[in-house]
């Protein structure tokens, strides 16, 4: 059956304008933060050319000694996190789908509830079980929580790819004599790549967006991420709206580059099994 042009001409309308809207704010933001407090509120939706042009936005924030800090706590948090999450995620998505024992749909079900339930509804609980344990303006305070919020979807998304990986591949594996531990390192995680890259990129974004945590773990001048040192440019009673918008083109670029990178790979995993059945 062959498709209808007009119908593959309104589908691509549709995801051209949909496209249009979603990087229309993020233009904005690069277009402004080329220009002073006045060009902005005066023409915001004209091109930073002539008098509109200002690169005081940028200087500020590398005036600003502390911004490098923030962004490298950012950094540090996210992968660090990320490496948990598609570590333990991939595991225990393995466990559940390679090893059957009593409980194990209950088991499944409980990781995957955590979905269901906003991890911000016990900040008051995260926040004195972390001073207890002396982990406040800290940021593997940050690292723990980020850990926990991202386990659920990870492990629910590694769980309904893994059941369609075949089991013969790995009972081949377990022939040639390698361990399970092998078996997952070296079989089951280069078959998960694109799932990999689509969960990498699902957690970085609240992970490198949330300002929460931040705010309530670690709001120390030491461990303060990205999100929370954009605040210090905005005053009670002024803005620097040019040093904002600055910082958040700055920030915006680690999420651009990881797209980027694994832009493929995240296309290929959203689509696993679209095709199959």
């Amino acid at each position: 059956m062959r498709n209808n042009p007009l119908s593959s001409i309104a589908i691509h309308s549709v995801l051209i304008l949909y496209s249009l809207l979603a990087l229309f704010p993020l233009v904005l933001i690069a277009i402004n933060s080329f220009k002073s407090k006045k060009g902005i509120f005066r023409d915001p939706m004209a091109l930073p050319l002539g008098d509109l042009y200002s690169s005081k936005g940028y200087q500020s924030v590398l005036a600003n000694g502390d911004f490098p800090l923030y962004f490298g706590n950012s950094l540090i948090v996210t992968l660090i996190s990320l490496v948990f999450i598609l570590l333990l995620g991939a595991m225990a998505a393995h466990a559940l789908t390679e090893f059957r024992f009593k409980g194990n749909g209950l088991l499944g079900l409980y990781l995957i509830l955590g979905i269901m339930v906003p991890i911000r509804l016990g900040t008051v609980a995260l926040l004195e079980l972390f001073v207890k344990l002396g982990l406040t303006n800290t940021l593997t305070a940050l690292v723990l929580v980020y850990t926990a919020q991202g386990l659920p979807i990870a492990i629910f998304i590694f769980t309904e790819f893994l059941k369609s990986v075949s089991g013969e591949i790995k009972d081949s594996a377990r022939i040639d004599g390698l361990s399970e531990y092998r078996i997952f390192f070296e079989v089951v995680l280069p078959l998960i790549r694109p799932v990999i890259a689509t969960v990498a990129v699902f957690s970085m974004i609240p992970i490198w967006n949330d300002l929460w945590f931040p705010l309530i773990l670690s709001p120390g001048e030491g461990t303060r991420t990205v999100t929370l040192g954009i605040q210090q440019f905005i005053g009670q009673y002024t803005v620097n709206w040019s040093a904002v918008l600055a910082a958040l083109s700055v920030a915006i670029m680690p999420v651009l580059v990881m797209y980027v990178i694994f832009s493929k790979q995240l296309i290929r995993g959203i689509t696993a099994g679209a095709v199959k059945g």
